[in-house]
């Protein structure tokens, strides 16, 4: 691109505006991997897309759930507030995974010491028959799939940032 005087602002090895910081990528070909490595990163991909939705729902159950059992006002402004950051994280995380973007470890994170706050909340909200045992239950059930897939977007940006060449 050229500006009033003529010059060219654009890397022509990058092909990047050197003004901006953006611009095209340049291609650098058909992945190097073997096909396994490659099948494997689809479905991890998959899964994790697959996980942060299933956790999105419990999510909405327990902020739900409130309208089915008898509660006491702290227990319904925590399953509601918890159970509405757990939906809208979780889900945020499978709006990117299924927009080939990287899952955000901080948002599984979040999710996942949610679920753990969950499960004592049960206990120190004194919650009863069965919303007790469906608050712990779906803390449990998030706490586990979140980690899970806090985990599983550690690992794959480890696996990317070892793939990576080093630049100078």
């Amino acid at each position: 691109m050229s500006d009033a005087n003529g010059s060219d602002d654009t890397d022509a090895t990058a092909g990047t505006d050197t003004r901006t910081g953006t611009g095209t990528r340049v291609d650098e070909g058909p992945d190097p991997r073997p096909g396994s490595t490659q099948v494997a990163d689809e479905e991890r991909r998959r899964n994790t897309a697959l996980v942060s939705g299933v956790t999105a729902i419990i999510g909405a159950w327990v902020a739900l759930s409130v309208l089915l059992y008898e509660v006491t006002q702290a227990s319904l402004w925590n399953n509601v507030l918890v159970g509405a950051v757990v939906f809208l994280a979780a889900g945020y995380n499978f709006y990117r995974l299924n927009n080939d973007i990287p899952l955000s470890v901080g948002v599984a994170t979040l999710v996942a010491l949610l679920g753990i706050w969950l499960i004592l909340a049960a206990a120190l909200f004194e919650m009863i028959g069965m919303l007790f045992w469906s608050t712990a239950v779906s803390g449990l059930l998030i706490a586990a799939l979140a980690g899970y897939n806090a985990y599983e977007a550690r690992e794959a940006r480890t696996v990317t940032a070892e793939g990576e060449p080093e630049t100078s």
